[in-house]
């Protein structure tokens, strides 16, 4: 049984296939990685760090304690004010979505029960970001970030 032997043309194509598949992986990850980012966070990068220490000491005066869950088809935000009584801002939202992905982003409607917000919706395991904007009666902005692990 003989072997055919490699010539140049052969080791040509072998090598310029290599390379093509190495860069039709690298356009289709460079793709994926760009079609993903979410944006920015802010315009202006400075402006925000200058309001960002008084946004911040006036959040904190508030003494507003928050904490989610999400099981049982709801989301769950509770807050509570330093006497550890259930506080019900006057204004509150929330959005619901992925960490990495802003395509799943979702804005509950939450209703008080007396305890605590309270939103129908069903979250596929995960890990989900939860954004919480409330209003305190002074008029105080409140904004809080909370990671959300949803078991499966």
């Amino acid at each position: 049984m003989s072997a055919k032997p490699i010539t140049g043309r052969k080791v040509f194509f072998i090598t310029a296939s290599a390379f093509a598949v190495i860069i039709a992986v690298n356009v289709t990850m460079a793709v994926k990685a760009v079609g993903t980012f979410p944006g920015l966070e802010t315009k202006n990068s400075y402006v925000a760090s200058q309001q960002f220490d008084a946004a911040r000491a006036a959040q904190e005066a508030l003494g507003w304690d928050v904490a989610a869950t999400a099981d049982g088809g709801q989301v769950r935000i509770s807050i509570t004010g330093p006497d550890g009584e259930p506080v019900a801002p006057p204004e509150i939202s929330a959005m619901v979505g992925r960490t990495t992905v802003r395509d799943h982003d979702v804005t509950p409607d939450l209703t008080f029960d007396g305890a605590a917000h309270i939103a129908d919706l069903a979250l596929e395991p995960g890990k989900w970001e939860l954004r919480v904007a409330a209003t305190a009666e002074d008029g105080t902005a409140f904004r809080q970030r909370i990671i959300l692990n949803v078991e499966g």
